[in-house]
């Protein structure tokens, strides 16, 4: 599974992020950064389960709102994130053809841990605007601290643009 980025820099934003920002929100009526992780968390788990594996006993939907301290939702988003990680890599390649259901649409295994990864994705760049917006920089933001595949490309881009500049001249 291509998520261990999205998985290390959830984390990572999570333990960056005082405890007092845990209850922020941008607006009335809006998830709270602590409501956004435990939702994806929980989704995390959701997902997982149509797959096959259970969800655990002790996760109600409604901690989405009553989780709220620090330590507790990095516990439950660590949970989540290493069954999705425990569970993926026991499916064979067959596993990951077979089909399944959600809601209202058939889909197959590979397609749901397909849609755990594109979730968490979406939250993170909203995690990343809370951040932004409490004063918080995702550590692989500064300067040398960028992931090595971000760094690689920017890398390129810049040898690319010079290259190109030079053809221009």
């Amino acid at each position: 599974m291509t998520a261990n980025g999205t998985t290390s820099q959830l984390i990572d934003l999570a333990e960056a992020t005082p405890s007092d920002k845990f209850s922020w929100r941008p607006a009335p009526g809006v998830r709270s950064t602590s409501e956004v992780y435990m939702h994806i968390a929980i989704a995390n788990f959701y997902l997982l389960s149509v797959t096959g594996p259970k969800m655990p006993a002790d996760l109600k939907m409604e901690m989405e709102k009553g989780v709220t301290a620090k330590a507790d939702v990095i516990n439950w988003l660590k949970r989540s994130l290493d069954a999705v990680k425990e569970a993926h890599a026991s499916v064979t390649p067959k596993d990951l053809d077979r089909k399944v259901h959600i809601a209202d649409r058939d889909a197959t295994v590979d397609g749901m841990y397909l849609r755990i990864i594109v979730h968490a994705n979406e939250h993170m760049g909203q995690l990343v605007a809370y951040a932004r917006m409490t004063g918080v920089a995702p550590h692989w933001s500064k300067k040398d601290q960028a992931p090595p595949l971000l760094t690689k490309l920017h890398r390129y881009l810049t040898q690319r643009h010079r290259n190109k500049s030079r053809q221009c001249t």
